[in-house]
C-alpha cells in the first residue's frame, strides 16, 4: 500500500510539472507577441513623425539673389529664382507633372503656370538675355504667363540634384487678353509673392516687394 501511495505522488507531481511547463510556454509566447507589436508600433511612430518632419521642410530653397528684368515700360517682366536642393533631401524631379508654380500679384492670381525643365541650355545661355530670347523663341515664353526651369551642372535629365543648381524663370504678360487696362507686370513698390510646390515637402514661398526708380529693360535685384 505505501509502495501504492508513493508512485501515486510521483504521477501528480508530473502532470503539475506539465501544466507549468504549458503555461510557461504561453506566457513566453504571449510576451513575445506584447514585445514585437511594441517594436513595431514604435517604429511606425518613428516613421510618421519623420514623414511628418519631411513634409513640414521645403524640398527647395533658395541660393542666390532674385533677380527682376523690365521691359520698355518699367515693369518687372521677367523674374529669375536660383534654387537647390535643401540640406538633406533627396534628388527632386522638376518636370512639368511635377511641380506647380503659382504667382500672386496685386491685381492677379496665376495658378500653375509651370511649363517643364528647358533641356537644351548650353554655356552661351549663361548670358539671362541670350536664355530668354531662345525661351521666347522656343515656346512663346514673351506671349503668356509662364514659368520654366533650367538646371545648370546637371547631366541632361529633368531631376535636381545635390550637386546642381537650377534657375526658374518666370514671365509676366504686360497685357491679358480680354481685359483692356489689365496687367501682370509688377512696378515700383508692388508686392509678388511665389510658391514653388514639389511632389514632396512644403511649399517654396517667395515674398518680394519690387524697388523705386526701375529703368527701361534692365535687372534689378529683388531683395
Amino acid at each position: 500500500m505505501a509502495r501504492l501511495l508513493k508512485s501515486r505522488k510521483g504521477v501528480v507531481g508530473v502532470e503539475a510539472a506539465i501544466v507549468l511547463i504549458a503555461f510557461i510556454i504561453v506566457a513566453a509566447a504571449l510576451s513575445y507577441v506584447v514585445v514585437n507589436m511594441g517594436l513595431f508600433i514604435t517604429q511606425k511612430t518613428k516613421e510618421t513623425m519623420q514623414e511628418g518632419v519631411d513634409e513640414s521642410q521645403s524640398a527647395l530653397q533658395l541660393d542666390g539673389m532674385i533677380v527682376g528684368k523690365t521691359n520698355n515700360q518699367r515693369q518687372v517682366e521677367w523674374i529669375i529664382l536660383p534654387v537647390k536642393l535643401s540640406v538633406g533631401k533627396a534628388a527632386l524631379d522638376l518636370k512639368k507633372e511635377a511641380i506647380v508654380i503659382s504667382v500672386y500679384l496685386p491685381n492677379a492670381t496665376l495658378l500653375n503656370i509651370y511649363n517643364g525643365v528647358y533641356m537644351n541650355g548650353t554655356e552661351v545661355e549663361a548670358d539671362c538675355d541670350v536664355l530668354i530670347a531662345n525661351l521666347s523663341r522656343l515656346y512663346g515664353m514673351n506671349k503668356t504667363d509662364m514659368a520654366m526651369s533650367i538646371i545648370y551642372n546637371g547631366n541632361n535629365n529633368t531631376v535636381l540634384e545635390s550637386t546642381e543648381k537650377a534657375f526658374i524663370i518666370i514671365h509676366l504678360n504686360s497685357t491679358v487678353a480680354g481685359f483692356p487696362g489689365i496687367r501682370h507686370t509688377i512696378v515700383d513698390y508692388e508686392t509678388v509673392t511665389i510658391e514653388v510646390k514639389g511632389a514632396r515637402g512644403a511649399v517654396l514661398t517667395v515674398v518680394r516687394t519690387i524697388p523705386g526708380g526701375l529703368l527701361e529693360n534692365s535687372y534689378v535685384g529683388l531683395r
